[in-house]
């Protein structure tokens, strides 16, 4: 099952298999879908919404990749609040061996983010699977 096997290669990688988790556990998967505009007008994206079909419970999935050290991560405490004014609940996948140990820990302590290898026991905890 995705999120169990190798470490992803790029952020598209990880979105397939963001996606293929999803849907292996029997959710509705979307890519890519649109939920508004940003505060200077950019187009808000949800990168996959997972959805279960009997209950209609539904979450946000934003996937982020890093394949080595660099500034890429110091984006992500914005990204963390940007969730925030989704119109429904969301979390950030994370994935790649370039995150630091501190930007690690930060993700894991706002209860807003997942490393993928979690992932498919965190949403079979959110959607009572």
């Amino acid at each position: 099952m995705p999120g169990r096997g190798a470490a992803p290669k790029s952020g598209a990688t990880l979105e397939a298999e963001v996606e293929d988790l999803v849907k292996g556990l029997g959710l509705e998967a979307r890519r890519r879908v649109r939920v508004g505009r940003r505060l200077w007008g950019n187009v808000r994206e949800i990168d996959v919404v997972a959805t279960d079909p009997r209950t209609r419970k539904t979450l946000g999935l934003e996937c982020k990749f890093q394949g080595s050290r660099g500034t890429a991560e110091e984006k992500l405490p914005s990204l963390i609040k940007d969730i925030e004014a989704w119109p429904i609940p969301g979390v950030v996948v994370f994935g790649g061996p370039g995150f630091s140990d501190n930007m690690k820990l930060y993700l894991h302590s706002t209860g807003k983010a997942v490393a993928l290898e979690d992932l498919e026991d965190w949403l079979r905890l959110f959607f009572a699977l």
